[in-house]
């Protein structure tokens, strides 16, 4: 797992040199296109600041990155940081997911949601293509931990979904309901499962054991898919973590999830959608006569400013970095689940995770409610807090925690 550290000096080289790559409005005679640079009556392009802020001047220059660009030709007048996205692609997919010399497909999405949503989308249109599968024979897979995206993929997309059990101490999917699922899923009459895979839940942090769970369901002779929801842990676990379960070096993953404006610390809009080569042209849209190279997405138009962000993180501290950044944040997850086990006090946290998830007995909602914990579920049956250890996480407002909840204790 590497990339290069750029300097700042390089980021700007790279992104300028895109966008002067890309289509200038100000000096092309454009009559077609049904877009513009940002409006300069609230926009400033003349600010001097903007020759030192390339996101921003990217921004300004409004890029649209519609279509895939992993895949074929897409629109000329924005070539320039479509070259941009496809790095950032090639970085998640070869590198961080350790896919090796392997091409893959994908694209920056407007989140983890409407990525997770384009995976389902896509293995659901593989099974209608290559054996003419009705919406009722494909069923998704998710557990109760899971994201709400699952489900609402899953009635968007009219599919019938089954929902796993977990353990409630260890947040494991269990076996009996896996059996229980694809039980009565077959007997309904599914034949293909599209099986969502959790690289750390939303509330728990809790990773699924994928190569359990595919056992089992080799053991029951199901035909299924697995795409993996990296959304919060995608930019942690693999940095963390030694096992290569959880990386396309196995084969049985389809496709993974990432979540750029969570962990990474980019702009709201900055998901990202990783698959293997030969599953992106299921989604085409061929009705998309008017643009180039077509669309492969859901959203369809999106901003390349967005995806420039991704890149320049990625580019600004190299794998080294990033590695030795996380590291920095498990240490201080580590130290608060230590002064919690000094305590007492019952936790959930996987060990590659930053996330701390206290029993609610624990806690009270007035203490919870002051340091902003997050329940499982707003209202009266709270069964846990959540605490996220972030960059604007500090150890001084860990220990005021501390004192608080031993004082409540008294």
């Amino acid at each position: 797992m590497y990339w290069e550290s750029y300097s700042h000096k390089k980021i700007k080289e790279v992104v300028f040199g895109a966008l002067e790559q890309n289509l200038d409005y100000r000096e092309k005679p454009v009559l077609g296109l049904p877009a513009s640079y940002l409006d300069t009556e609230v926009f400033y392009d003349d600010a001097p600041f903007l020759k030192d802020a390339p996101f921003l001047s990217a921004l300004i220059a409004n890029p649209n990155h519609i279509g895939c660009h992993t895949l074929n030709e897409s629109e000329a007048a924005f070539e320039g940081t479509h070259k941009i996205e496809k790095e950032l692609i090639d970085i998640c997919a070869q590198q961080i997911f350790e896919g090796g010399e392997e091409q893959f497909d994908g694209y920056v999405a407007s989140g983890g949601t409407e990525a997770n949503i384009q995976a389902i989308w896509i293995l659901k249109r593989y099974y209608e293509t290559e054996f003419g599968a009705k919406p009722e024979e494909i069923a998704v897979i998710y557990s109760e931990d899971a994201h709400y995206s699952m489900p609402k993929a899953s009635k968007l997309l009219s599919l019938p979904a089954y929902v796993t059990k977990v353990d409630d101490s260890t947040r494991k999917v269990t076996r009996e309901s896996i059996y229980n699922c694809v039980s009565k899923a077959t007997a309904s009459g599914v034949k293909h499962f599209i099986v969502v895979i959790n690289m750390s839940t939303t509330m728990f942090g809790s990773v699924d054991d994928i190569d359990e769970i595919t056992r089992w369901l080799d053991d029951l002779k199901v035909d299924y898919k697995v795409h993996i929801d990296g959304a919060f842990g995608g930019y942690i676990y693999p940095f963390a973590t030694t096992s290569t379960s959880l990386t396309f070096k196995n084969p049985k993953i389809n496709s993974f999830t990432l979540d750029g404006h969570k962990m990474l610390q980019s702009p709201y809009g900055t998901g990202i959608y990783l698959t293997r080569k030969g599953f992106m042209e299921y989604a085409l849209t061929e009705e998309a006569n008017y643009v180039k190279g077509k669309d492969y997405t859901l959203v369809g138009s999106r901003s390349g400013a967005n995806a420039i962000a991704i890149w320049m993180i990625m580019r600004t501290y190299g794998s080294d970095g990033w590695k030795a950044k996380i590291q920095r944040l498990l240490a201080k997850t580590s130290r608060l689940c230590s002064d919690l086990d000094e305590r007492g006090i019952e936790y959930f946290r996987n060990p590659e995770m930053n996330i701390v998830t206290i029993r609610s007995r624990y806690v009270s909602p007035e203490l919870a409610d002051k340091y902003m914990l997050v329940p499982d579920a707003h209202g009266n049956d709270v069964k846990w807090w959540k605490i996220v250890v972030m960059d604007h996480v500090k150890q001084g407002t860990i220990d005021s925690f501390l004192s608080e909840l031993d004082a409540e204790r008294v």
